[in-house]
């Protein structure tokens, strides 16, 4: 397994735990497996829910803005990483 950073978070709206970010590097879709980490959080999950302008999207590319379900809490500068089986 390889990690690939591809973003931080910019917001967390913790009444619909949902989290922001720009992705910085590569792209995201639904299905793929993330890890979160920062200074107080260090956990996996899958992305199930994004979308991009309040529009739900499968693939967000570098230079998108888009907002994803967590299932934690985060934090504005968290890093985002992508897992691939590479």
């Amino acid at each position: 397994m390889k990690e690939i950073e591809i973003g931080r978070i910019s917001h967390y709206f913790n009444h619909i735990q949902v989290a922001a970010m720009k992705i910085e590097n590569g792209e995201l879709k639904k299905g793929d497996k993330v890890h979160i980490k920062g200074h107080s959080e260090d956990f996996y999950q899958e992305i199930v829910s994004m979308q991009k302008e309040h529009q739900d999207v499968d693939v967000a590319k570098a230079g998108d803005d888009i907002g994803f379900k967590v299932d934690q809490k985060v934090h504005p500068g968290d890093i985002v990483y992508k897992i691939t089986e590479e």
